[in-house]
């Protein structure tokens, strides 16, 4: 039993220094080819990650592989602080996601999002000038906006922008629906999906929404410094985070099983350097090997 934890241990560690090794690779590769805000501000965390599991990874293998306990109590330690990280996240995410939901328009399929419905942390962190402007780069690097757009045949083959009939039946992402249109309150005349006449009897509304003075046909503008947009990025965040939450929750259980058989190690080195036996006759040597399974 307990030779049987320290191998699990081990194993499960070098595993786990394997998988590190393309991690930190991808980080250091993005550090030195990224040449967009996206990339660059994903560089370091991927490197610290990387970093992070190949020593604690190491630290397990060794001190269970070698029966060195100082080194297991290390990996403990490490391992406590990073179970109760990411039970403090979980908590965290959860909270802040737990607000905010897309409403529905009549007369559109899609929905359209409020940055007023989620909580006070993301909204912020979205309407933050420093945040928001390299969330906005990142949004403009994706082309998400240059993508939207649909074509239908018309007479002698040539290609026109799909009808507005067909672009209210469409399902669009938080992000579409908020940065490369202008909101459905504004009034304005679609010509197409990142063009809108901004007359007529809309202006009276325009004048009251501060997102319809925002609006730009300019395709580099658009609706990309809108609260809809702001309000867009928080409920991609919102589907993302609460899948991290789902993620988090299976690492968590993972890494209280693989600390309790790390504790068990512990215990397996500590009868070893006293000298106790397994349960089974031990050779005598005077320099015995400490790679024992």
């Amino acid at each position: 039993m307990v030779r049987g934890s320290n191998a699990v241990v081990g194993g499960i560690n070098f595993l786990t220094f394997l998988v590190s090794i393309p991690i930190l690779g991808a980080g250091i590769w993005l550090s030195t080819k990224a040449t967009t805000d996206c990339l660059k501000f994903l560089q370091w965390p991927i490197i610290i990650i990387g970093i992070a599991l190949m020593i604690i990874s190491l630290a397990g293998f060794a001190g269970a592989c070698c029966y060195m306990s100082w080194l297991l109590q290390f990996y403990l330690f490490a391992m406590f602080i990073v179970i109760a990280v990411l039970i403090g996240f979980t908590i965290f995410a959860f909270v802040v996601t737990n607000q905010g939901e897309g409403k529905q328009v009549p007369g559109r399929t899609f929905l359209e999002y409020q940055l007023s419905d989620y909580s006070d942390w993301l909204r912020e962190r979205v309407s933050n000038s420093g945040y928001w402007g390299k969330i906005r780069s990142c949004v403009q690097e994706t082309k998400v906006c240059r993508k939207i757009g649909r074509y239908v045949a018309i007479t002698g083959g040539t290609l026109a922008p799909a009808p507005a009939e067909f672009f209210y039946t469409r399902n669009l992402s938080p992000i579409e629906s908020g940065c490369c249109k202008p909101p459905t309150a504004c009034g304005f005349v679609y010509v197409n999906e990142t063009v809108w006449d901004t007359g007529g009897g809309a202006l009276a509304v325009a004048a009251a929404d501060v997102d319809c003075r925002r609006w730009s046909n300019n395709q580099e503008e658009l609706c990309y410094d809108c609260d809809s947009c702001r309000a867009g990025v928080a409920a991609m965040l919102k589907r993302s985070w609460r899948r991290v939450v789902l993620i988090n929750i299976v690492v968590i259980v993972f890494l209280v099983i693989l600390y309790v058989l790390a504790c068990v190690a512990v215990r397996n080195n500590r009868r070893y350097d006293s000298g106790v036996g397994f349960g089974v006759a031990r050779m005598t040597k005077s320099h015995p090997s400490r790679f024992q399974f």
